[in-house]
């Protein structure tokens, strides 16, 4: 008499390992794709099919809580800022400029660089904010 239960063979596919893998890959994808940089919508300039296809490179100005201005995380001074968004105009005339003011700065100090932003005619302006908390 023979015993059937020894050498059995699988009939099914155990598929817990490929669902954990596939939930642990969605994870990833949400994670991914709701991380995103907060602030103002800034209307980007369209290019026309003759022109370059690359977007213009944005330009980030920083004042700090102490007052100082950054562009592009380069300490400049008011004049080295004019003098650099006047060679960007003259490079690209609707260069998008992103605008981050620390809550604690002189609120002159955020508007001198707008003011200047205005005198060179740089209209693509965001001002960056941060999230409201919810107990405000």
């Amino acid at each position: 008499m023979r015993v059937q239960d020894e050498e059995k063979p699988y009939d099914d596919i155990n598929i817990t390992p490929m669902l954990d893998l596939a939930y642990v890959l969605l994870v990833i994808f949400i994670i991914m794709t709701t991380a995103s940089v907060q602030g103002i919508k800034v209307d980007l300039p369209k290019a026309s099919s003759s022109a370059s296809l690359a977007k213009p490179q944005t330009k980030a100005i920083t004042v700090s809580d102490s007052g100082q201005i950054y562009l592009d995380a380069y300490p400049v001074s008011m004049d080295e800022l004019e003098s650099r968004l006047r060679t960007i105009k003259a490079t690209t005339p609707d260069a998008p400029i992103v605008l981050k003011g620390d809550s604690t700065v002189a609120y002159q100090r955020v508007m001198d660089v707008l003011d200047l932003l205005r005198r060179l005619d740089l209209s693509q302006v965001g001002l960056v904010t941060g999230k409201a908390s919810k107990g405000s």
